[in-house]
């Protein structure tokens, strides 16, 4: 999809269709008032016979305009003082659902038009590619017949002038480069586990090498993985006929010298919880269970396309687990890449048993200055967040400061939730040195917890997204989660 920048008034631009905000509580203004104007009063009419509402998300399509619009599609923002970044998102979204019933090629989007200093340029027009680009995904390479796309294809982002189309053209290429990778993992969430493997996740990650000249990958089997000692992943992956592997990627866009930030990807393709057996309602969700590994390729994806003036490396163990006469019982003891033995508990727990050996690994093989690791690791997170918040776990102020920071500009929400020493007073075992499970009380701060003692002196974030990483019920399928978040921390990590 095509996302050129317009500047000009509404009123000399001519579309197939005009977005067209409207606010509550206030007379018609800046482009809905040029537009209203061209289009004899249409829009004004229906203001006052109450067919069309400014309440947040209503829209309505008025589909024989004059003017230089042949179609208008009136958006309620609902108050001017409330629109912020947060309600643009709404309002897109509002206006993706409406043009995607509709049989609009080409449209310009006027929502950002009259934000001023609430909402930039440039991240107006990187949250408008990013939000539309989402709405509009369909995933539908695995169905016989292929579902009728949106036969829209170009949407305009509108501007005042000339100044400000510099900085929207950045946050263009900027949305087109997180929206690609969003998309990349959307499609590798979505493919069944008898696809997308842990074979299948190496197979794309060489893709996403080949299309950056500045990214290698490396990718490590079992043997490998067994004479480095990497017990703990190779304890999950034990009652699998597929082979598991360690993926890395390394992205160079700065002096060798200058010490890399490390992802860290969670890449169950498939999760039954192996002896320690799930139930069987919604068992096939469990396809979802390698999200932090695609958001982490997806994210490399991006990082590649940009260009970044920073070095990143990607650490993704890939595995299955299973049920079966190998598999890892409760109560097996391993001995992880660390040195550190751990009494196996629950074999569900098994996220943070393969992302503690990865940790582990990009720690001593490239001394990254930031480590973070992305997981669909844990119920209790759901439990705390919904699909809401991605959960932040992190020892080091600053840098969950900057999380933060970033879920709020890349509209990828996070909340920062605890990971205190107490938490870890559960993982206590009479056998090891500490057990992969404990209470279910602040299930989701024990298990960051545990993830804490692979990790030392490096600024460490761990990312939860068991609850935003994926939808469920009629909507269900991946949502690209944190890709924009990543992105977003890698952009402003850049140096």
């Amino acid at each position: 999809m095509q996302f050129p920048v317009k500047a000009g008034r509404p009123a000399t631009l001519k579309t197939a269709c005009a977005i067209v905000p409207l606010f509550e509580g206030e007379s018609l203004s800046g482009p809905a008032k040029d537009l209203d104007k061209a289009s004899g009063g249409v829009i004004r009419r229906l203001l006052r016979s109450g067919e069309v509402s400014a309440k947040t998300g209503r829209t309505l399509m008025v589909r024989e305009a004059r003017g230089p619009a042949k179609r208008l599609l009136l958006v309620g923002c609902g108050r001017r003082a409330l629109f912020g970044l947060k309600q643009l998102g709404n309002a897109l979204a509002s206006a993706a659902h409406a043009l995607g019933e509709g049989a609009v090629g080409d449209a310009v989007s006027y929502l950002s038009y009259e934000a001023g200093e609430s909402i930039e340029p440039y991240s107006a027009a990187r949250i408008t590619v990013q939000t539309l680009r989402s709405a509009l995904y369909r995933f539908d390479e695995l169905k016989s017949k292929s579902e009728s796309a949106p036969k829209l294809s170009r949407i305009a982002v509108a501007v005042a002038d000339q100044a400000q189309a510099a900085a929207a053209r950045r946050g263009v290429v900027h949305g087109q480069a997180i929206a690609d990778g969003m998309d990349l993992a959307r499609d590798l969430g979505n493919r069944p586990a008898n696809i997308c493997t842990p074979t299948h996740l190496a197979e794309v990650a060489k893709d996403v090498a080949r299309r950056s000249p500045k990214m290698t990958v490396k990718i490590l089997g079992e043997r490998e993985m067994k004479r480095l000692g990497m017990g703990a992943l190779l304890a999950v992956t034990q009652g699998a006929a597929e082979p598991s592997k360690l993926i890395v990627l390394e992205y160079r866009g700065a002096a060798k010298r200058s010490a890399p930030i490390a992802l860290c990807g969670k890449g169950v393709t498939f999760d039954t919880g192996g002896i320690s057996l799930k139930p069987p309602p919604k068992m096939d969700e469990m396809k979802f269970d390698m999200c932090g590994a695609a958001g982490v390729l997806g994210t490399m994806l991006s990082v590649g396309r940009l260009g970044l003036d920073c070095n990143v490396v990607a650490v993704i163990p890939a595995c299955e687990n299973m049920p079966g006469s190998r598999a890892t019982r409760p109560g097996d003891i391993v001995t992880s890449l660390s040195g550190q033995t751990i009494e196996i508990i629950n074999t569900d727990a098994e996220g943070r048993l393969i992302l503690c050996d990865a940790l582990t690994f990009a720690q001593r093989t490239y001394k990254p200055r930031i480590v973070l690791d992305v997981a669909t690791l844990t119920g209790a997170c759901v439990v705390a967040l919904g699909a809401v918040y991605t959960g932040i776990f992190s020892t080091d102020d600053e840098l969950a400061v900057s999380l933060l920071d970033a879920g709020r500009r890349s509209l990828d929400h996070t909340w920062r939730m605890p990971v205190d020493e107490e938490y870890g007073e559960s993982l206590r075992s009479n056998f090891a040195d500490f057990a992969n499970c404990g209470s279910r009380d602040g299930g989701a701060s024990v298990a960051a917890q545990f993830l804490s003692r692979f990790v030392s002196g490096t600024p460490w974030a761990h990312l939860d997204i068991a609850g935003v990483a994926w939808r469920a019920n009629a909507n269900k399928g991946a949502t690209g989660r944190p890709v924009p978040l990543l992105v977003d921390f890698l952009l402003n990590s850049a140096h």
